[in-house]
């Protein structure tokens, strides 16, 4: 009689004399960067049932790279986008530089929160 793994096209390692399933991981080894360490570490907090449902079944890391591609796409679309609409260019870099400093800071924290409520601390 087979099990429902083997039924499913699963494969069994012996190790000794246990049988030990045969998982093949899909997921590659993809690199996680900043957005998509936030949203693992939310996702672990928060929901659990997802986070274990992806990690067992190899998509996690394949997951959490395509999460921090979008984030940053986002990240800097915005950034470019409230920077043209607030009228910020290089001319006020170059006639005042603090004044242009404090207004990319306003505008990059506008858009990381726009980002974390949006994609990050979502599911």
């Amino acid at each position: 009689m087979k099990s429902l793994y083997e039924e499913l096209n699963g494969s069994y390692v012996e190790v000794g004399d246990i049988k030990i399933p045969a998982f093949v991981s899909a997921d590659t080894n993809y690199e996680i960067g900043f957005w998509g360490q936030r949203h693992k570490e939310y996702l672990k907090e928060n929901h659990r049932v997802i986070y274990y449902n992806l990690l067992t079944q190899g998509k996690l890391n394949s997951y959490l790279h395509d999460m921090d591609i979008r984030a940053k796409e986002q990240y800097g679309l915005l950034i470019k986008q409230l920077a043209e609409s607030q009228r910020i260019t290089e001319q006020l870099k170059a006639d005042s530089q603090m004044l242009w400093v404090q207004k990319m800071n306003n505008i990059t924290n506008q858009a990381r929160k726009i980002v974390y409520n949006e994609m990050i601390y979502t599911i």
